[in-house]
């Protein structure tokens, strides 16, 4: 495989993680935490694709106000070769892609999508999964990879599988928003139904004339603010003022409902969008009370309990199901199972 034939991974950076608050927040976004490791959910996502067979040297699609930590980090990750294109502002992910497809030197150039928040504890699989679509995607065809759902979870868009295109690979027959219990029950009993990772392979050329079709304004905003960017060795500054008249919208939603020739590949990767303490709690390893710990922690007579904290002693008695974060100033303790409340507690604490 020649050099330009290798897959672009295109590592979208752009969220702020507010539902791990007090831990992450808008001037620490979670992409840059270690919340698994050492190393940071970025780093992690660059390790990922790694492997310089398979893939060319990645580009991240990040925001201007944390260009420096960035760059920093993928230095720190020992990255080689890789490019960060800075948002003026935030405008959502089909903007983010169209950036990423503008800087493909060949429209034929595969582009690997990923979020820089996700885990991912299977990456082999991912590598098998992107051999299934890759025949497609050179093709044309938008493809995804849909996570096979093992609860209920209401927290996820879905993808309904319809008829197959090949070995592993299906035309997607919709997109389903985030669902009642009751309706994910269904979905789940039924079967053929998959979370969205919001995880994408396709060719520049072929997302760029997609965008065209169905989302014109932000294909000529992105082309304008990079015929107009400031490049650097490591980094790209588009032109604020014509990525500013883009239509700040999600490629679902603005691009693969509508189109024509999307795929779905079911992926068992072992993902997760650590998106919630919850969440965090589910994919850490814990001990045989069910307990894990990061930072000075001790615990007597404590049973499944997720405490970190960033430097002060933390002690546990007698409780179980709590989860305990301290950052800084602000303490969190709150019972496992209600993460999806964290995001407005944060900002309420914030604005006292």
């Amino acid at each position: 495989m020649t050099e330009a034939r290798k897959i672009i991974p295109v590592i979208l950076s752009g969220g702020s993680g507010t539902r791990l608050w007090p831990l992450s927040r808008p001037d620490r976004p979670k992409q840059f935490l270690p919340l698994l490791s050492e190393r940071t959910m970025l780093q992690m996502t660059a390790d990922y694709v790694r492997d310089r067979s398979v893939f060319a040297p990645p580009i991240v699609i990040g925001g201007a106000t944390f260009g420096a930590e960035t760059v920093q980090q993928m230095n720190d990750a020992g990255v080689q070769d890789f490019r960060v294109v800075l948002e003026p502002q935030a405008r959502n992910t089909a903007p983010a892609i169209a950036l990423a497809a503008a800087m493909a030197e060949r429209g034929d150039d595969l582009l690997l999508i990923m979020p820089s928040d996700h885990a991912i504890r299977r990456p082999e699989a991912l590598m098998a999964h992107i051999a299934q679509a890759a025949p497609l995607a050179r093709e044309g065809w938008l493809c995804t990879f849909g996570i096979e759902p093992d609860s209920p979870h209401t927290g996820y868009g879905y993808i309904r599988a319809a008829e197959p295109l090949a070995a592993g690979v299906w035309q997607v027959g919709s997109f389903v928003e985030k669902p009642d219990p009751a309706r994910a029950r269904a979905m789940l009993e039924e079967g053929g139904y998959h979370w969205n990772a919001g995880i994408f392979l396709f060719r520049a050329d072929a997302i760029m004339a997609a965008l065209d079709t169905h989302q014109p304004a932000v294909a000529a905003s992105v082309r304008d603010a990079m015929a107009g960017a400031d490049r650097t060795a490591q980094t790209v500054h588009p032109l604020p003022a014509a990525f500013a008249a883009s239509p700040s919208i999600s490629i679902d939603h603005g691009v693969l409902e509508h189109h024509d020739r999307v795929a779905v590949v079911p992926a068992a990767l072992g993902w997760s969008d650590v998106g919630s303490w919850d969440a965090l709690y589910d994919v850490l390893d814990r001990d045989d009370q069910g307990n894990n710990a990061r930072g000075p922690v001790f615990w007597r007579d404590a049973r499944d309990c997720l405490v970190q904290s960033d430097g002060q002693r933390v002690a546990l008695l007698g409780v179980q199901d709590l989860i305990v974060v301290v950052s800084g100033d602000d303490i969190l303790v709150m019972s496992r199972g209600r993460s999806q409340e964290v995001r407005d507690l944060g900002t309420a604490v914030q604005e006292a």
